[in-house]
């Protein structure tokens, strides 16, 4: 018997488009379950499905995930809300494919966080300054708003309006851009997205992060009182259930 919880978008399509999954999958014998799901099968988009990730953070490594499309962007959703009934019909006779994409690990003096797509240090008030240590050695100081590290799920995602590259399906890694970065004679940095192996140890060090936020995916906390972020490839992933082949080059001819 198949434990499943919805999660939708705050309206009014979405919110019927839920009860309409809600009812067909009780009438079929599955359960809601909202404290242990197998699955959840997220209704919106995209910052559905982020929402969705923090929500069951605790239970990764045995829940599954599934997207319907009724928002603005769904690169993580297989089906649209006018595929409903190939949906419905699919979750109900099919076994899915697992794939998993690994999350982003950051960590603070004061927390631990999760990111599927992405951190970001960004500092609107003032420059920030930001030395960059891969592996306990130096590699840049950073002058400008701030940086980015992302996966390989998020290259579609901040990275891409950063000017970082679009990595393919199925491999690991992190990448690391600038954001707005100062170069000068004074001012220095590569200046290029930086695309790391996924174990590395990415530090971030700064005297000075007041004004700063870390944010990740769609979540941001204050760095006050921070002075270093400390981030690599977690062990711990979102599985996503494939039902059907919906190939990553399709998804990425739906952004543009």
């Amino acid at each position: 018997m198949q434990k499943f919880i919805t999660v939708a978008k705050k309206n009014e399509k979405s919110k019927n488009l839920e009860k309409k999954i809600l009812d067909e999958l009780l009438k079929h014998g599955w359960t809601e379950n909202r404290e242990e799901p197998d699955t959840v099968i997220f209704i919106g988009g995209d910052g559905t499905l982020l929402y969705a990730v923090q929500k069951y953070l605790d239970q990764l490594d045995h829940v599954n995930f599934v997207g319907i499309h009724t928002g603005t962007l769904g690169f993580f959703t297989d089906y649209t809300e006018d595929e409903y009934d190939i949906f419905i019909n699919d979750i109900k006779t099919k076994e899915p494919k697992i794939f998993c994409s690994r999350l982003l690990q950051i960590k603070t003096n004061q927390a631990e966080y999760y990111a599927l797509n992405e951190m970001r240090i960004e500092n609107v008030k003032r420059t920030q300054v930001i030395d960059v240590l891969v592996d306990n050695e130096q590699f840049e100081t950073c002058w400008g708003s701030g940086v980015c590290l992302s996966t390989q799920a998020g290259s579609t995602a901040y990275n891409r309006s950063l000017g970082g590259a679009v990595i393919d399906s199925g491999i690991s890694l992190m990448q690391m851009a600038e954001i707005t970065a100062i170069q000068h004679s004074k001012h220095r940095s590569l200046g290029n997205p930086y695309i790391l192996k996924p174990d590395r140890i990415v530090e971030f060090v700064s005297d000075d992060f007041s004004d700063a936020l870390l944010c990740f995916d769609h979540r941001s906390e204050s760095l006050e009182g921070v002075h270093k972020v400390t981030c690599t490839t977690s062990n711990h992933g979102v599985r996503f259930a494939r039902y059907r082949e919906y190939s990553y080059l399709k998804r990425l001819k739906n952004l543009y």
